[in-house]
């Protein structure tokens, strides 16, 4: 690399450092006091600041999470401001599924249905990150002013997967193409199903899950309230195990794949399907969080990189490494991310 190409690397390292400071701070906010802001604080706050809601909570958030006067300006600047948003909750309470699927709690061995609520001004990531152009990452943190209340299917009494506004932002764009017989990997609470069928667009929806109390307490509970029921059709299987089974099929013309509970335990899983995509060549695929999946893998790739660099053992131009930690390039490296 030429003196002005390392100029760029460090400053794109110095990108991702402000990326992990960002997720670690607000990881921890997440995990550990979610509810940090209230209903009182953010009266009091915003009183004082004479800001609108949102500015005064990445302000008193960024502030809360660091002693570091230097930290909380890049917190406060660099990621919240763009990234805290006050949500509508009718907004989400009018979603088809919330206003027509009524959620029993009932249980079936480890796996059982409910509800869970947020809090006024609890925060909590509400949809996939958003990249900017020099790969500044933001993390979308949403609140409600009111409770807010999501059904939820929980695993032994941990939650593996609900339906709020994360869920439903994220859905929304792969819903929105699909056409046709599409393919469902993994069930939930048949959110992105319902959605689909409903879909004039789509003739049918396959769904494959391989835990079959998960179907049976979706085909007892929710799909008799599926309007459009005669499109779906439930395959247990395990989801690799169907591609290859039914390689070089040409009956599905789209599939969403939701494997994972997040991005951490998705990175593996989705490499597995896309090194698989081949075997339905006619079918045009989705990926649930796959900018955060990517992001995980653009920062596995850059670190490598960079310390090879650092210590002279590659020689790459900057546009190259670019090219390597873009979407388009990471996927040409699904292979060698499988066998990280």
């Amino acid at each position: 690399m030429t003196q002005e190409e390392l100029k760029l690397l460090e400053e794109l390292e110095l990108v991702r450092k402000k990326n992990f400071l960002a997720c670690e701070a607000v990881a921890g906010y997440l995990n550990e006091f979610p509810t940090l802001v209230t209903r009182d604080i953010m009266k009091e706050i915003g009183a004082q600041l004479d800001r609108d809601e949102e500015r005064a909570f990445a302000i008193f958030l960024a502030n809360a999470l660091s002693d570091d006067e230097e930290i909380i300006k890049i917190l406060e600047k660099d990621f919240f401001r763009k990234s805290i948003k006050k949500l509508n909750a009718e907004d989400y309470k009018s979603d088809p599924y919330y206003k027509n699927i009524k959620i029993p709690t009932k249980k079936l061995k480890s796996w059982s249905l409910g509800y869970q609520s947020y809090k006024p001004y609890e925060g909590f990531i509400y949809k996939d990150i958003t990249v900017e152009k020099d790969y500044l990452e933001i993390p979308q943190i949403g609140f409600f002013s009111e409770t807010f209340s999501f059904p939820t299917v929980f695993e032994n009494g941990v939650e593996w997967m609900a339906i709020k506004p994360n869920e439903i932002e994220t859905m929304k764009p792969h819903i929105q193409k699909m056409v046709g017989d599409v393919c469902v990997f993994g069930l939930g609470m048949g959110y992105f199903a319902y959605m689909a069928s409903q879909r004039e667009l789509v003739s049918s929806v396959t769904i494959v899950e391989r835990d079959e109390n998960v179907i049976k307490l979706f085909e007892k509970n929710i799909l008799p309230q599926f309007p459009s029921k005669h499109k779906i059709t439930i395959v247990k299987s395990d989801a690799f195990e169907f591609v290859i089974k039914n390689k070089n099929s040409e009956k599905f013309s789209h599939a969403f794949v939701d494997l994972w509970h997040d991005a951490g335990d998705g990175l593996p899983l989705y490499v597995r399907m896309k090194m698989l995509e081949h075997e339905f060549p006619k079918t045009r695929f989705s990926y649930w969080i796959e900018d955060s999946i990517l992001s995980l893998a653009r920062w596995k790739i850059f670190g490598d990189s960079y310390k090879q660099i650092k210590e002279g053992k590659l020689d790459v131009s900057y546009k190259e490494l670019l090219y390597s930690i873009s979407n388009e390039g990471i996927k040409s490296k699904i292979k060698q991310l499988l066998a990280k």
